[in-house]
């Protein structure tokens, strides 16, 4: 069995990281543990020209990195060595029942030579140059009959089928049915990916999608963000046997999946104003935001409610097993107080590699007792918890991350005691460890003129991705989640005078949930 993770985009694509370049995709897909990586991006004649310096063929359809371009060949699973597909994303936008349509596409092929016939096909429509993922005024359709036309061995896939704003079902420009998609050739759609917001039993809702295998993928914006989804493959290393387990179930042993809640649009909501609502929340509000009284943009979940023909909770027969994890990193940021970004998270994600093995053995399969031995309680507690499914959820909106936490910030301050909220803020006290590290790190991260760092993000900087991403860097206390279940004052009492309470609205039952961002006064 392997891990494949083929939706992921090269430095060719806007708001992505400079890094996404074959050497650094072979070294953190091998220190992560997938066998198999989309190469991203086909379209790009730069990129093409790229790969075809810089790879072989492997397998039959497959691909491989030359030795020569390989850093830090004596990291992660260097023996067995990551294969490439090539893979690509398309943007379609256009006009199509009276409504503007922009949904995009996932296209795999067998070989860089059907690349370049498929590219030139597809150039004669648009300019396939200025963007590593094209924008085309093509039907969802007509990409696929081109596709079918230039390469029948070819694999279509419509990516993130629920994003709101660019997708086959998204609430904002997409569809209801993939028969209204692709008309008389949704018969060729085997697949549909699912999306970070939105997981499995989500999508079992629908009867309508239970002929489609559901895949996941991490559409990578930055190295780092590689294997953030990704699927389980109990078949041959090949083309053929790739196109078998997508396409026909066969040899797809299952998905890794982001939790739907940390995706940037699980819930409805508005993030100028920091109003984040359930379904059931937003219906009662009519779709609008309570601050501004303008329409707020509908989340996954909510989507889904609208589509589904079965309750939440349902289990098809012949479902296929998934798990849920967030990235190593994100882990030990959490189990220390510190920034993903930080200098010590990295060297301990490093070491972590060295000693337990690649990033999803250490997630999914070390024993919670070596991780103890070797790197301490707090790390393997955090493992253990995040296995279990032991989290806390706080749903992302508008664009705006989810977070996902695995622990409380006084498990970390003060594991065998209390500790007030003015302790937790550094009040009266100088500033926290945590937070001492945070502005360390991007101290380091500015005078080596690293923007990125910056951002605790992958991405390009001022890309939406990192400006995105920059509120969701994983110290422990980035964000302090309140969890009451009655007035906060007794909390609030304890408080600096410079902290601003942020409420986010949210569904019945969770009215008592409060964020505090300590972007809000630092």
């Amino acid at each position: 069995m392997y891990i494949a993770d083929l939706h992921i985009h090269s430095r060719y694509s806007r708001a992505t990281s400079r890094e996404l370049t074959p050497e650094t995709l072979e070294l953190s897909a091998r220190r992560k543990g997938i066998r198999l990586l989309g190469t991203g991006d086909f379209t790009h004649p730069a990129w093409q020209a790229e790969l075809e310096e810089k790879l072989v063929p492997a397998e039959d359809g497959l691909c491989r990195l030359k030795k020569e371009y390989m850093r830090e060949p004596g990291e992660g699973d260097a023996c067995k060595g990551t294969r490439f597909v090539v893979s690509g994303e398309i943007s379609s936008i256009y006009k199509q029942d009276g409504r503007v349509r922009k949904v995009h596409s996932l296209i795999l092929l067998p070989g860089l030579e059907e690349a370049k016939l498929l590219s030139k096909r597809l150039e004669a429509i648009g300019n396939i140059c200025s963007d590593g993922r094209p924008i085309l005024g093509l039907s969802c359709r007509d990409l696929l009959e081109i596709m079918l036309e230039t390469c029948p061995d070819g694999i279509f896939v419509p990516a993130h089928i629920w994003t709101p704003h660019f997708s086959m079902f998204g609430a904002c420009s997409g569809f209801d049915t993939v028969e209204e998609c692709f008309g008389d050739l949704a018969p060729h759609i085997h697949a549909v990916e699912t999306g970070l917001s939105s997981d499995p039993p989500m999508n079992w809702r629908l009867s309508a999608l239970d002929r489609f295998q559901l895949i996941s993928n991490s559409d990578a914006h930055s190295p780092a963000k590689l294997g953030r989804e990704a699927n389980l493959l109990d078949t041959e290393l090949s083309y053929a046997g790739l196109k078998r387990a997508v396409e026909m179930g066969n040899g797809l042993a299952g998905t890794i999946e982001f939790f739907p809640e940390e995706g940037k649009y699980h819930f409805d909501g508005h993030r100028k104003y920091h109003i984040c609502m359930s379904p059931l929340e937003a219906e009662s509000h009519g779709g609008i935001c309570p601050v501004c009284k303008k329409k707020m943009t509908m989340g996954v979940s909510h989507r889904i409610d609208q589509l589904a023909d079965r309750p939440e909770g349902f289990l098809p027969e012949r479902r296929k097993p998934f798990e849920s994890l967030v990235p190593l990193p994100e882990v030990i940021a959490a189990s220390t107080g510190r920034s993903v970004a930080s200098k010590r998270v990295q060297e301990e994600y490093l070491d972590m590699l060295r000693v337990l093995g690649t990033e999803f053995e250490i997630l999914r399969e070390v024993p919670v007792e070596d991780i103890r031995r070797h790197f301490g309680r707090l790390a393997a507690e955090g493992i253990r918890r995040l296995r279990n499914g032991e989290v806390a959820r706080l749903p992302g909106f508008d664009g705006e991350y989810g977070t996902i936490r695995l622990f409380r910030p006084d498990e970390l301050e003060n594991p065998d005691g209390q500790m007030t909220m003015a302790g937790i803020f550094g009040a009266g006290g100088g500033e926290s460890q945590a937070s001492h590290d945070r502005k360390e790190a991007r101290r380091e991260a500015c005078d080596a003129g690293n923007l990125e760092a910056q951002k605790g993000d992958g991405c390009s900087a001022g890309s939406p991705e990192a400006m995105e991403g920059s509120a969701c860097a994983a110290g422990a206390l980035e964000e302090l989640v309140l969890l009451t279940s009655g007035e906060p004052s007794a909390f609030l009492s304890e408080l600096p005078e410079e902290a601003l309470l942020r409420e986010t609205v949210r569904g019945p039952g969770e009215t008592g949930m409060k964020q505090l961002s300590l972007f809000d006064f630092m």
